[in-house]
């Protein structure tokens, strides 16, 4: 059976956060099951965008920090490292570092942090819909991977965890590609399990401490939710987690998708340490598209007649919007336009990936979903 440990942690006081990841990790039978003395480990942290700490979009650095500590103390050396929206380059890498908290980590641990812009293209024969991916060649570099990913809500995917978070090892803007060609959600949640399945992260550490509810990934609200949660699988990590939401496998694309495959069903996990009775978060604010995700529910001569109608849609609130244009630069199918200095967007073009709400830097773009959308996917 595969083990997900839940370990209650209230605060991100260092102190308290380093006990909670090493009796997390403990209870999957400790630090050196995962990694071995003197090899290099990737931690794959999710540093979507130049966020602070505090505002629950990036993997608290207390969180990365108390996993250095364990690889270290394994005799391993920790590399830490992401590929955020934008390119993919040093520049933007040294300022998100800095923002994240991730360069105090590295100058308090004498870590190292990840600085290397090279690709490497790999074959994935098993695929179900991708058979070749294009990743950071630092992760090869190593002999493991850690991921670190953050609790929070998705516009596209409902929400965005262990296995969502894989999906930052695909480079700088060579992930709009995959957007682009995967707009249909069934889709782009098989890419993510192909992905995972290929990369095969050791271990999985979830920062729970502070999710975030409402518009995420990055412009939602943080919310309390008091907890580290791990596994060596990043398929049950999520089963788990969203259970600790309040959501079921079948209103989230990732999970519905991985447990038609047979990955993180709910009845092969074994849970350690806190039941998720014990941590169960009451009226945790989702955004109300699980009906967009599971559309693929309704017959195909339906859907095409509802579209237009049902679809959920960026809207752009112009008194915060500072005409920055990061929305424009990165829409991968090129939906948006600039006008009068404000980002503008041909719904016939938009293929609903929310790039644009997950990159903003001033949190002007939020996700309406239609009232047709909202009665007919009401829970």
């Amino acid at each position: 059976m595969d083990k997900v440990s839940i370990v209650k942690c209230q605060d991100y006081d260092q102190k308290n956060v380093d006990l909670a990841v090493a009796q997390a990790v403990e209870l999957l039978g400790g630090i050196e099951n995962y990694v071995k003395k003197d090899s290099r480990v990737f931690l794959k942290v999710n540093l979507l965008k130049k966020n602070s700490p505090d505002d629950a979009v990036t993997t608290h650095p207390s969180v990365v920090e108390a996993v250095v500590k364990l690889v270290q103390k394994a005799g391993a050396t920790p590399i830490i490292g992401d590929s955020p929206g934008g390119p993919f380059s040093e520049r933007l890498l040294r300022s998100i570092y800095s923002a994240t908290g991730m360069s105090d980590v590295a100058k308090r641990t004498g870590t190292l942090l990840n600085y290397d812009t090279g690709e490497i293209t790999e074959k994935i024969p098993d695929g179900k819909i991708i058979k070749q991916v294009t990743l950071m060649k630092a992760i090869r570099d190593c002999d493991a991977i850690i991921s670190l990913p953050k609790l929070k809500t998705h516009g596209m995917m409902v929400y965005t965890g262990a296995v969502k978070n894989l999906f930052g090892f695909i480079p700088g803007m060579v992930k709009a590609g995959y957007h682009l060609n995967m707009p249909n959600v069934k889709d782009f949640s098989q890419v993510l399990i192909d992905l995972s399945l290929h990369i095969k992260p050791s271990l999985s550490i979830m920062d729970a401490v502070v999710g975030m509810e409402g518009n995420g990934p990055s412009a939602g609200k943080p919310r309390k939710v008091g907890l580290i949660i791990a596994s060596p699988s990043a398929f049950a990590l999520d089963t788990i987690a969203i259970s600790v939401i309040g959501l079921k496998p079948d209103e989230v694309p990732t999970v519905a998708r991985a447990n038609g495959m047979g990955l993180g069903l709910k009845e092969n996990i074994e849970v350690i340490g806190c039941s998720v009775k014990d941590v169960a978060v009451e009226d945790f604010d989702v955004p109300g598209l699980r009906g967009f995700a599971l559309m693929d529910r309704i017959p195909p001569f339906v859907l095409k007649y509802l579209n237009k109608h049902v679809k959920p849609r960026p809207q752009f609130n112009y008194n915060s919007c500072k005409g920055c244009g990061v929305c424009v630069s990165n829409c991968p199918p090129g939906a948006l336009s600039m006008l009068n200095k404000k980002p503008v967007v041909d719904l016939d073009k938009c293929i609903r990936c929310f790039c644009c709400q997950e990159l903003c830097p001033h949190r002007a773009v939020e996700i309406r979903q239609p009232f047709i959308s909202r009665f007919m996917f009401r829970r």
